[in-house]
């Protein structure tokens, strides 16, 4: 039944990307079954074709080829919604790295923008995983930015919104930013800013209702979003969900999927997981756990420190 429902669909494809009069040859010899074959492969993809000619039919293979580099450029570019001259990410002992470093590998791709790597402090900035990266500029040397991005972490992001000097900045920057991120618990930082107060918004999923509800913020299950300025993703990984939205938000579809596919950003994890929807309960209690062994005595700290 299965492969039957498959040859079905395969069959249904196959009669949708035909021409009209190729619909009406059913009883054709084998030459022209192969001819007709050559020109479904030219024609139609399994991935949606948002480039079409005027006619609105998309381009052959053959009509692709016989285009100069000018002509194609003419087709790729589309107008953005916006002009982004400089992306700030900031690092602090203890960053995820994947939180700052893979919306880096995306966004490096918005040309000619300048993306600045913005330390709490000037120098060597130490991530979670013992990665060391030397920072040229210190929060004290950046006034203004386009987009801002905060990573997140455990330890070093809940000790980050206690930071006065650090948050006084991000409010600073926040004030002429377009676009405000966070990744993973960077949320909290955001939130302790003030900043996510009223809006929607996602984080690491570990405790992540109550943690943005303790912002004034609503949590949003997703992958990613946005309520205006503000875009956030969820753990880690997320964040290169969310900026490969955002460069489809201000460059065009053409320009996200060309980063996507420089990237070869295709994922297929081995086994279904990722988050405690997908997860086996044991392993997501084990980590639970882990996090409140972390976080917990910090908290309790910070109770009895309060006047």
């Amino acid at each position: 039944m299965k492969q039957l429902v498959q040859m079905l669909f395969i069959a249904l494809i196959q009669i949708s990307c035909l021409q009209p009069n190729q619909t009406e040859k059913q009883n054709t010899d084998q030459s022209n079954i192969s001819e007709h074959k050559t020109a479904i492969h030219q024609v139609c993809e399994t991935k949606e074709d948002y480039n079409l000619k005027p006619d609105g039919t998309p381009y052959t293979n053959a009509e692709l080829k016989a285009m100069s580099h000018q002509e194609l450029m003419t087709v790729f570019n589309e107008m953005p919604n916006d002009t982004i001259q400089t992306i700030g990410i900031l690092l602090y002992d203890g960053y995820f790295m994947l939180d700052a470093m893979g919306p880096l590998s995306v966004l490096n791709h918005m040309y000619p923008t300048k993306k600045i790597l913005i330390g709490r402090n000037k120098g060597i900035v130490t991530s979670s995983d013992k990665v060391k990266t030397e920072v040229d500029y210190s929060i004290d040397d950046i006034d203004r930015l386009d987009i801002l991005l905060i990573p997140g972490g455990v330890v070093a992001t809940y000790n980050a919104t206690k930071d006065k000097k650090l948050l006084d900045w991000i409010r600073k920057i926040d004030q002429n930013s377009k676009y405000t991120l966070s990744v993973c618990t960077g949320a909290w930082i955001l939130g302790a800013a003030g900043l996510l107060e009223g809006k929607e918004a996602t984080t690491n999923w570990y405790k992540a209702e109550e943690k943005l509800a303790q912002y004034g913020a609503k949590y949003v299950k997703k992958r990613y979003t946005n309520d205006g300025k503000y875009w956030t993703s969820a753990g880690v990984s997320a964040g290169i969900d969310m900026s490969l939205a955002l460069i489809d938000h201000i460059l065009g579809r053409n320009y996200a999927a060309f980063t996507a596919l420089n990237l070869e950003y295709d994922p297929k994890p081995p086994f279904e997981g990722g988050h405690p929807d997908k997860t086996d309960r044991v392993v997501t209690y084990m980590t639970e756990k882990m996090y409140d062994q972390m976080l917990i005595p910090l908290l309790k700290e910070n109770e009895t420190q309060k006047p």
